[in-house]
């Protein structure tokens, strides 16, 4: 794409200019450094730096060690989210970031149950997240181009994340629940939770008519298996939610598998272990090799989509130091259903034009290939609106992409769709 678009900066343009979904991005990784130092100073949480340049240094680092340190910024993402007040800010600027840099539509998730308390409870968290969405969603949907139907509106859906594994000292809701069953085993403990997050993640929907089409699961997966949140999948899929699972984040192929088979996920979050025979820990699977291609078949057949974080997966892991290497090679080899995602767009400093920027450089990307993988990501989207309206809303999406293409697309033979973009 250098020739084709004149270089990295004339890329980056582009990439910045067409329409982008980002599927998986948290909400309590993603706050402005500014924020959270302003939230913190007013709520009198304790910070490791007030600064910017102090908490890059000390929490959120280029690199860590693994996903536990990845993990450990959001003691204070969290901390300062325990108002409706905060939740509502963060979530205005979270979506004026992603419309900022061309995303047109994008599904926040995030665990409610983190933020509940004797002062807010589930509905009035999931109702101030909603706030600051929509208030920020109007605001870009008043743009002439987009009033005009030249350009595709701006749009997001929320999804509520359970957690695989929680303890009392997690939040207030999660100590009152662990009271009230202390007498359940841990491994029931945490499927009841799922299963509350469920019941009341539906039922805010239904009586609010919030936007919320999406359950998720996240959290440690090593020793936290899928199959503890049956009844809460089984619930969100009786009552029409979607379902995306963190499944070969941290894990093997058997947790994948699990997740597809267990939970019926739509969509895999991360799957970055998906090829890697060496993480497959079920002695009885002997043809670990045969097991693994069988698995990539049946996701590819199902059209399966993988929500790939390139940057988190290469920060959580400290032996991926060759970004080429990850999984998202093989996934583009066996024609996998494929969007790039954040992941935490504070956590691992990252945006939805750089996720992008780095698989159009590593992977060598060809045109068709980009387009696809922009598109797969509107069209395998949790859309919030009806079925129809998504047939509609895609089909604007890739019209105005086209669009876009043309004008930025030099003269005939230079973009070639043999040839990766490289930059």
């Amino acid at each position: 794409m250098t020739a084709i678009l004149g270089g990295a900066m004339r890329v980056e343009e582009f990439i910045k200019a067409i329409p982008k979904t980002d599927l998986h991005v948290h909400l309590d990784g993603s706050l402005r450094l500014e924020t959270l130092i302003q939230l913190a100073k007013e709520r009198n949480v304790q910070l490791p730096s007030y600064t910017v340049t102090g908490l890059c240094e000390l929490v959120f680092k280029e690199r860590y060690q693994s996903l536990e340190e990845y993990l450990e910024g959001f003691k204070y993402t969290g901390a300062v989210l325990q108002d409706e007040e905060a939740l509502e800010q963060v979530a205005y600027e979270l979506a004026e970031d992603n419309y900022a840099e061309g995303v047109r539509y994008f599904e926040v998730r995030f665990a409610p149950q983190l933020h509940a308390n004797e002062r807010m409870h589930l509905p009035e968290v999931l109702k101030a997240v909603n706030r600051g969405l929509e208030k920020a969603t109007k605001k870009w949907n008043r743009r002439p181009e987009v009033r005009s139907g030249k350009e595709p509106e701006y749009a997001y859906a929320i999804t509520v994340c359970a957690l695989r594994y929680f303890n009392e000292n997690m939040s207030p809701y999660y100590r009152e629940l662990m009271r009230v069953h202390r007498f359940t085993p841990r491994d029931k403990l945490y499927g009841l939770g799922s299963l509350e997050l469920a019941r009341a993640a539906v039922a805010v929907r239904d009586r609010y008519g919030l936007p919320i089409t999406g359950f998720d699961l996240a959290g440690r997966e090593r020793g936290y298996p899928a199959e503890d949140h049956w009844d809460a999948y089984d619930y969100a899929h009786r009552n029409f939610l979607k379902k995306t699972v963190h499944a070969g984040e941290a894990y093997g192929p058997e947790s994948i598998f699990q997740a597809i088979t267990d939970l019926h996920a739509d969509r895999i979050g991360h799957g970055y272990y998906l090829f890697n025979t060496r993480m497959i820990k079920n002695k009885a699977i002997r043809d670990k090799k045969a097991y693994v291609k069988a698995l990539a078949e049946y996701i590819a057949d199902r059209r399966i989509t993988i929500e790939v974080c390139l940057t988190s997966n290469l920060q959580t892991n400290p032996g991926a130091t060759d970004l080429s290497q990850h999984a998202f090679k093989d996934m583009r080899a066996m024609r996998l259903s494929t969007t790039l995602c954040t992941d935490n767009r504070l956590v691992s400093n990252t945006t939805v034009t750089k996720e992008i920027m780095l698989a159009v450089k590593h992977f060598h990307l060809s045109a068709k290939e980009l387009k696809n993988i922009i598109v797969y990501g509107f069209k395998r989207s949790f859309y919030p609106g009806s079925y129809i309206k998504k047939r509609e809303y895609v089909r604007k999406v890739i019209d105005y992409y086209e669009e876009l293409e043309k004008q930025w697309r030099p003269p005939a033979g230079f973009w070639s769709d043999t040839e990766g973009p490289g930059i």
